[in-house]
């Protein structure tokens, strides 16, 4: 079974590509949680945070963004003694207010999935396996989120938020999961 060369051996990433990675996803929870991760990895390795991503979930409430936007600073230096997540301060305290923001846009728009779909128009955008960092959606989602507030929302961060939520596929043509990812919704 051929994966994308990017997968090494470690059974969390081998699961997360085939299971997860490059599927569409149209849950708030696991939207935000992937936000999140996405923000933490700024400058470090997917694989660091993804070993490190049970630990994340249990620190930050299972990402219940309606929690997170609710910490305060006793729940900050909890989050700043946790040696099994990435202990960032400007990471953590970004995560709270982009929590805040993240239900601002649920707000208006019924749900944070109808706001990152709306880019689209609910359509899975397919690069057949071209190598990118950003184009010019995350561009767009990236300055349409910073002006909303957002921090470590760059374009690089958003695309492979993209990917990761299944937006765009990136999957390699020779890759299994090329063709397997979810259709769009409907």
């Amino acid at each position: 079974m051929n994966r994308c060369s990017w997968v090494n051996d470690n059974p969390l990433y081998i699961e997360y590509h085939d299971k997860e990675w490059g599927r569409a996803s149209y849950d708030d929870r696991h939207l935000f949680e992937m936000l999140i991760l996405e923000m933490f990895q700024a400058g470090l390795s997917w694989e660091c945070i993804l070993n490190k991503r049970k630990y994340f979930v249990e620190a930050f409430d299972s990402f219940d963004v309606v929690k997170v936007s609710n910490y305060g600073d006793n729940k900050i230096e909890e989050l700043m003694n946790n040696k099994n997540i990435v202990r960032n301060k400007r990471k953590i305290t970004a995560s709270i207010s982009n929590a805040k923001i993240f239900r601002e846009i649920q707000n208006e728009f019924g749900s944070f999935s109808n706001y990152i779909w709306s880019f689209t128009n609910n359509l899975i955008i397919d690069h057949k396996g071209l190598f990118m960092t950003s184009n010019e959606l995350s561009d767009t989602i990236s300055l349409d989120l910073k002006k909303r507030g957002m921090k470590f929302v760059g374009t690089v961060i958003i695309y492979s938020y993209l990917q990761a939520i299944g937006i765009i596929n990136d999957h390699e043509i020779d890759c299994f999961c090329y063709l397997d990812v979810k259709k769009p919704k409907e």
